[in-house]
């Protein structure tokens, strides 16, 4: 006879966008991981973007902080050196604070993914367009049904 666990009351199953969400940063580590250094710095400076300082300081033990105080009042762009102590798990914490700040910065890496020749031919790479379109259109849809909803109303 075949059993099946059961949810606790207090537990569900990870929907889709939570699956997506912690899926995303790990994907994004992945990428790092294996893109060449230029890539690697584009990648940090456009997930830095919508961050404030104070949120650096509390991600990866203020590594990114340190990197955004050094370029301040110069060339806001991140180096290759700048890089030299940031890791995958660096990338998943720095990630998952950018989504919660913009997903849209973490949507628009899509754009940099696909038009960089280096990354565009990683599987993480494909995976990660994949997941970030797919939510990008689901919020979409989300918000399109709330505006009708809000029209309704009126």
């Amino acid at each position: 006879m075949a059993t099946f666990a059961s949810w606790p009351d207090d537990r569900t199953p990870e929907s889709p966008e939570a699956t997506a969400e912690t899926a995303i940063p790990a994907l994004v580590a992945q990428v790092y991981e294996s893109a060449p250094a230029e890539e690697r710095c584009r990648l940090v400076e456009t997930l830095l973007r919508p961050l404030g300082v104070l949120s650096l300081v509390a991600i990866a033990n203020g590594i990114f902080a340190k990197i955004r105080f050094r370029n301040a009042g110069q060339d806001p762009g991140v180096r290759i050196d700048d890089l030299q102590n940031v890791g995958a798990a660096d990338m998943v914490a720095l990630v998952h604070h950018a989504q919660q700040v913009s997903v849209e910065t973490v949507d628009g890496l899509v754009q940099q993914l696909t038009t960089s020749g280096a990354l565009a031919g990683s599987a993480a790479a494909a995976l990660l367009i994949g997941l970030l379109v797919q939510r990008a259109r689901s919020r979409r849809g989300a918000q399109a049904r709330a505006d009708d909803g809000s029209l309704d109303r009126s």
